[in-house]
């Protein structure tokens, strides 16, 4: 089993976070441009830890070189059941330095689309961390999760 999907079984995400390139660039199934950056992936799955439930990973698919890995998902939102896969690629010291997800069907991506634009503000301050004297920024407008 990949070190991946036993730290998010376990829900460790730290070793989730610990896994993820400096420069990755998260593809969401729902927003129409990629996330770039360590903090904000690792705040945007924090945020889709939260919106899931019953998640599981069904079926691992590993690529000849062992740099790509596809990891195949049931989960719920909401009342929604969702399938859904996460494409990883690894850079040369072994960290993801791409992260896409695709998730079906259409109405279960609208209930993620939905439940992740609730999540998005908590998302991008989690990803700015805080600043001086322990406050965490708040940015007004950042999402675009299930545009485009």
């Amino acid at each position: 089993m990949h070190p991946f999907r036993t730290a998010v079984e376990n829900r460790d995400l730290d070793a989730v976070e610990a896994l993820l390139a400096e420069d990755v660039v998260f593809t969401s199934p729902v927003a129409f441009k990629p996330y770039p950056g360590k903090a904000l992936t690792a705040a945007i799955l924090r945020g889709v830890l939260r919106v899931f439930s019953d998640f599981r990973y069904v079926r691992e698919i590993e690529g000849a070189d062992g740099r790509d890995h596809a990891l195949v998902f049931t989960a719920k939102v909401g009342d929604k059941e969702i399938n859904g896969c996460d494409f990883l690629h690894f850079d040369e010291e072994g960290r993801i330095d791409e992260f896409t997800v695709m998730v079906r069907p259409l109405s279960a991506a609208r209930a993620l689309a939905a439940a992740m634009g609730a999540e998005f503000d908590r998302v991008t301050e989690e990803a700015a961390g805080p600043r001086p004297g322990g406050t965490v920024p708040i940015f007004a407008g950042s999402s675009d999760c299930g545009k485009g």
